[in-house]
């Protein structure tokens, strides 16, 4: 894969309308200062669930969650991820949420984790939903707010804080493949690399046997060659798509399309992946809004395209004109 380099103080309007836009690549894994780095995260915990049943919540437990969100927004926001230098204009707008549903001890938790990713679209103030993922209910992890959320990629320190590092290099690897071509891929290698860390470690989620939406296979769609089409998906979607919509809007919907159609590669090749289903499921509402009012031809190529890759989507496309 071709190395690049990115200009420094740039923003990423300045970087998507640049003909000379590329990513630098180089990944560090120090961690640097509290402030935030590469994201700007947002998390929260519901312990509604423990508060209605008899798995001894009282009111002292509140501080503990206030606790539990505050490390995971430090090891989010104040972990330096990457080498890149990002202004707090080109942060990652995610968000992250856990929904306690059970509590063995007062330290070991269990329930569900949604993670959400937001990307500005040029010229706008249009935020596109790019991620939006939840989780089985099935994630359980141990939390001693005394002991803080330690993380290191080739070693398992605990699921909370690995299954976050690994949904943020997941996030990663997405958002810049929507900026530059296979821009996402050492990202990716990054998660796998937490994901094999993590799969001995007894916890649900990282094995291919886990599951059709366990961790591993979200990871190895993005990084099994066969698969590769998936990360031009994400460049013609965004930045040849949404990112040009104020210059020229058929040009824009033209390439959209044929993100859908590379989409309809992968998922030819295999049916049901992970990935694929994500995409649609978090873009279909911004894919009728974009086509609603485009013409008929290009209303049938959607339609065809969803109806193969995720048909339980086609009724959000009932008003499609696809004679």
């Amino acid at each position: 894969m071709k190395k690049a380099t990115m200009a420094t103080k740039t923003t990423h309007r300045q970087r998507a309308m640049g003909t000379g836009f590329v990513v630098l690549l180089l990944l560090s894994l120090a961690t640097m200062g509290a402030r935030a780095q590469e994201f700007r995260c947002n998390v929260t915990i519901n312990s509604q669930k423990l508060q209605q049943s008899t798995q001894g919540y009282d009111s002292g437990d509140k501080k503990v969650f206030e606790n539990m969100k505050q490390a995971i927004e430090d090891l989010v926001n104040g972990r330096k991820w990457t080498n890149m230098t990002l202004e707090p204009v080109e942060l990652l707008d995610c968000s992250i949420a856990l929904i306690l549903g059970t509590r063995a001890s007062a330290t070991e938790f269990g329930g569900q984790l949604q993670v959400q990713l937001r990307r500005p679209v040029y010229n706008s103030n249009y935020s596109s939903g790019i991620f939006n993922y939840l989780e089985s209910n099935n994630f359980t992890f141990t939390y001693n707010e005394s002991q803080p959320l330690d993380f290191d990629i080739n070693n398992f320190y605990g699921n909370l804080s690995s299954v976050i590092g690994y949904y943020c290099y997941i996030l990663l690897g997405i958002y810049m493949d929507s900026f530059a071509p296979n821009a996402g891929e050492p990202y990716y290698a990054m998660a796998q690399q937490v994901q094999q860390s993590a799969e001995n470690s007894g916890f649900a989620g990282w094995r291919s046997s886990d599951g059709q939406k366990s961790r591993y296979w979200f990871m190895e769609n993005h990084t099994n060659s066969a698969y590769e089409d998936l990360h031009g998906v994400y460049y013609k979607y965004h930045r040849l798509g949404l990112d040009m919509m104020t210059k020229d809007q058929q040009q824009a919907r033209q390439s959209i399309i044929e993100a859908l159609q590379d989409l309809q590669k992968v998922h030819k090749k295999r049916t049901n992946l992970l990935s694929v289903q994500q995409f649609v499921d978090v873009k279909i509402q911004e894919i009728v809004s974009i086509f609603t009012p485009a013409p008929p031809q290009e209303q049938k190529q959607v339609y065809e395209v969803i109806k193969e890759v995720s048909p339980i989507n086609v009724v959000k496309l009932k008003d499609f004109n696809t004679k």
